[in-house]
C-alpha cells in the first residue's frame, strides 16, 4: 500500500514538473521569432558584399508587407542596390536607410531578400534595426541592440565582421540620395523621416517592460507548481516512514 502511494506521488511530481516546464515554454513561444542578416564576405572594408536578410513571420492572420531598415553608421542609403526580393517588392531609399515591400506575403511566409553593398565599413559589428509591417497593420520592431552580452526581447539583426584584408582601404563615397528618395512613402510629407524610429523605440521599451513582467509571472507560477509537487512527495514519504 505504502509502495503504491510512493509511486503515485512520484508520478504526480513528474506531471507537475513537466506541466510547469510546458507552461513556461508556451508563454515564451512568441519571442522565438526574429530577424537575421548574413554576408557573402563578412569582413571590414570588403567590397561588393551581398547582405541576405530574413524576417520570420510571426502573425497567424496576415503576411509581411513591408520592412523598414535603419542602416548602421558607415553604410549610406545610396551605397546599396537590391539583388533579390519577393515578387513585385521594391526598395526605396530613406534618409537613414530604406524600405522594401510590396504585396503582402502569404500568412506564415518569412520575408527573405538580399542587397549588394558597395563596401562595408571598418567596424567590428553592424546592427540593422528593422520594423516589420504586416498586411493587417501589425508592426514588429526588431530594434534593440544588446550590449555586454545582455539578452534583449527584440534584438536587431547584427552582423559580426572579421578584420579587414591586408591593404584594404575605404573607397570614395557616392552622392547623397535625393530628397524625394529620402522620405519613406509611409510617412506624411511634413513628417520627420526619423520619427517612426524614435516612436518605435519608445514602444519597444514598453513591450520590453511588458515582456519582463510576463516572464516574472511565469517564473513564479512554475516555482509554485514545483514546490507544491515536492511538498506532496515529502508528505507521502513521511507517511510511509511512520507506517
Amino acid at each position: 500500500m505504502n509502495r503504491s502511494r510512493t509511486r503515485l506521488g512520484l508520478r504526480r511530481l513528474g506531471i507537475a514538473a513537466v506541466g510547469a516546464v510546458a507552461f513556461v515554454g508556451v508563454a515564451a513561444g512568441p519571442a522565438a521569432a526574429h530577424a537575421e542578416v548574413t554576408a557573402s564576405d563578412p569582413r571590414a572594408l570588403a567590397e561588393n558584399v551581398t547582405l541576405s536578410f530574413t524576417s520570420e513571420a510571426e502573425s497567424e492572420t496576415a503576411g509581411i508587407a513591408e520592412l523598414r531598415v535603419v542602416l548602421p553608421k558607415g553604410i549610406a542609403p545610396d551605397a546599396l542596390t537590391l539583388k533579390d526580393a519577393p515578387k513585385e517588392w521594391k526598395l526605396t531609399a530613406t534618409a537613414d536607410g530604406y524600405t522594401i515591400g510590396g504585396p503582402a506575403l502569404a500568412t506564415g511566409t518569412d520575408a527573405e531578400y538580399s542587397v549588394t553593398v558597395r563596401q562595408l565599413p571598418d567596424e567590428k559589428s553592424l546592427a540593422f534595426k528593422t520594423l516589420e509591417t504586416y498586411g493587417d497593420g501589425k508592426v514588429s520592431r526588431w530594434i534593440e541592440v544588446p550590449t555586454a552580452g545582455e539578452k534583449v526581447d527584440n534584438p536587431a539583426p547584427v552582423l559580426e565582421l572579421k578584420a579587414a584584408a591586408p591593404g584594404a582601404k575605404p573607397i570614395a563615397s557616392g552622392p547623397s540620395p535625393t530628397p524625394s528618395a529620402a522620405v519613406p512613402s509611409a510617412l506624411p510629407s511634413n513628417a520627420s523621416p526619423s520619427a517612426p524610429v524614435a516612436s518605435a523605440g519608445a514602444r519597444a521599451a514598453g513591450d520590453e517592460e511588458a515582456g519582463s513582467g510576463t516572464g516574472a509571472v511565469v517564473g513564479a507560477v512554475a516555482a509554485v507548481l514545483l514546490l507544491a509537487a515536492a511538498g506532496a512527495f515529502w508528505w507521502m514519504r513521511r507517511g510511509r516512514g511512520r507506517a
